[in-house]
């Protein structure tokens, strides 16, 4: 009787071991910072968008020990600011959504996993008609781009790991459909993220 629990404890312990070496996915979730730098065109001078928080969920799939796919969606709120002749006090309270796909490269030494990725996709800045947004004729905007990035992963254990990563979005400023919000021009919105992964 004793050897027959030793051996189903050993195939338990096994099985274990296996399952966290076969671990191929895994889902983080993030707190992330947003910042812009301002943005000067057209009759535009300038376009300020307030730092603000927000989340970011990510899910990545490895491909192989050192390259894997990514999907990610980020949320936040924020204001964006527009100086021009035709509004020179414009202001657009928006919620922002972010959603990206990226092949992420990375190596581990140790519990360390830096990584870098690069991707496309879309942000959807989304006007909030309350008194934070001056121009009630605003229209939701879907501005595609790059996002490119890099952080290091700090294994805990087999099932998780911390996460510090800088990432970029490249893409044409916000304008509403507005001709005085318009600048032509293009910028990184930034989001820096803090978070933890977990493996399964």
């Amino acid at each position: 009787m004793k050897k027959m629990m030793w051996l189903g404890a050993l195939l338990v312990c096994a099985a274990g071991v296996g399952h966290a070496q076969e671990s191929r996915q895994d889902f983080s979730a993030s707190f992330i910072g947003v910042t812009a730098p301002d943005v000067y065109g057209g009759v535009v001078h300038p376009m300020t968008t307030t730092n603000t928080g927000g989340f970011l969920g990510s899910y990545r799939y490895d491909l192989t020990p050192r390259s894997a796919l990514e999907l990610n969606y980020s949320w936040a709120q924020n204001s964006i600011k527009y100086n021009s002749v035709s509004f020179p006090q414009g202001e657009v309270h928006t919620r922002q959504q972010e959603i990206t796909g990226a092949y992420v490269y990375s190596r581990t030494y140790h519990n360390y996993n830096p990584f870098l990725e690069a991707g496309v996709g879309g942000v959807i800045f989304t006007p909030i008609l309350d008194n934070g947004t001056h121009e009630l004729s605003t229209k939701q905007n879907t501005n595609i781009g790059a996002l490119f990035g890099g952080g290091l992963a700090y294994e805990i254990s087999p099932s998780f790991d911390v996460r510090v990563e800088y990432r970029g979005f490249l893409m044409k400023a916000p304008d509403f459909g507005q001709a005085g919000f318009k600048t032509n021009r293009y910028y990184v919105l930034m989001t820096p993220a803090l978070g933890i992964a977990y493996h399964f």
